[in-house]
């Protein structure tokens, strides 16, 4: 017995290390992580939840110490809360970002708050992987800010974070455990990082369609910027090796491009190719866009073409129903709207159909 032990030890079938077997955290706390997206910078907070249980009133500024804190333990003898329980709280963006408006570069950070009722101060440490804030080091900090906790009206039993106000390039984060809220804003340059993401992404894989460059372009045309460089990508669309291709999305992309620019004839010349390639509801959209222009003459003209080429459709009978009250000939008009009711392919449009031939009727303009 003694040597068929010896033989298990040598070759390392008893470990001498122990693994930790999965329970749950120490005090009944909860674990948890929460992700979402700003803009398309991805937040990350990985954190502990603690229970109220019963500790009404005697959470913040007793369980959770004002100020900073001599542990008993560490080398800390002033740390802060670590902004949940157990472990270390931990959050992570893979952009730069700011929080309130002072910036912090992409990474990976420990949470850290020093509590105060009138205004918290929360820490952003680069040791993220010490186990609570026994070890906190201010020569670690990345970036310190002052935030206002805010009462709740309701008391939260459990500690969350949660993601509030958001917006294409902001939110706010708020740490929310019994009756107070903690919130800080987080703000990114989405439109820079968006732009970085794309001249990245086309140089990959993902750049073999004409489809990825339309839809770079389009993004600068949305937010009016970098139109040179929209002009460059949406001319590979059109006629880049072995992806360009002409046809109504990638004419249409380079067109608006150029009438941004104030490149109007240009652009009209584009559409002109473009038009005879684009599908009716392709047509009818273009025709919309230059109604909200209050180019009516050019509508017109392209509402009818589409008209002549697809007669009698709804998509078609509803453009010239347009076209009409654009020009100001509401008999007409309501001639082409009535054509169109039979034909709406929902209640959705019937519904427009019934608002817009009761505006025709009291002479107002649909458009």
């Amino acid at each position: 017995m003694k040597y068929m032990l010896l033989v298990l030890l040598h070759f390392g079938i008893f470990s001498v290390t122990h693994a930790q077997l999965t329970m749950l955290p120490n005090g009944g706390n909860k674990k948890a992580s929460v992700s979402e997206w700003v803009g398309i910078t991805n937040v990350t907070i990985t954190y502990n939840r603690p229970g109220v249980k019963g500790r009404e009133g005697q959470i913040w500024g007793k369980l959770v110490a004002t100020g900073y804190t001599d542990q008993g333990f560490g080398t800390s003898k002033a740390a802060p809360w670590r902004a949940g329980a157990n472990e270390n709280t931990t959050i992570e963006f893979n952009t730069d970002v700011k929080i309130e408006g002072q910036t912090l570069p992409a990474g990976k950070y420990a949470l850290f708050i020093a509590y105060d009722p009138a205004e918290c101060t929360l820490i952003f440490s680069r040791n993220y992987t010490s186990w609570g804030s026994f070890f906190y080091d201010p020569k670690e900090d990345a970036l310190q800010v002052k935030v206002k906790p805010v009462a709740l009206d309701n008391s939260v039993e459990w500690l969350r974070y949660e993601f509030k106000d958001q917006k294409e390039s902001s939110a706010t984060i708020a740490l929310e455990w019994e009756k107070v809220s903690i919130p800080f804003k987080v703000e990114t340059d989405y439109i820079q990082t968006q732009l970085a993401s794309f001249r990245r992404e086309l140089r990959s894989d993902k750049g073999f369609t004409w489809n990825a460059w339309v839809t770079a372009a389009q993004f600068c045309i949305q937010h009016n910027t970098n139109l040179d460089e929209a002009l460059d990508w949406s001319n590979t669309a059109i006629s880049g090796t072995f992806i360009g291709q002409k046809n109504f999305q990638t004419l249409s992309t380079k067109a608006q491009v150029l009438a941004l620019q104030g490149k109007s004839s240009e652009a009209d010349a584009i559409m002109k190719e473009a038009l005879p390639l684009g599908q009716v509801a392709d047509v009818h959209q273009y025709a919309r866009m230059l109604l909200t222009q209050k180019r009516s003459k050019e509508a017109f003209d392209v509402f009818k073409l589409n008209y002549d080429r697809h007669p009698n459709e709804f998509t078609t009978n509803m453009g010239m129903a347009r076209a009409w009250s654009a020009m100001g000939d509401y008999k007409k008009a309501i001639a082409f709207i009535q054509k169109a009711q039979p034909q709406a392919p929902d209640k959705l449009n019937k519904d427009n159909i019934d608002k817009s031939l009761k505006m025709l009727q009291e002479g107002k303009d649909i458009n």
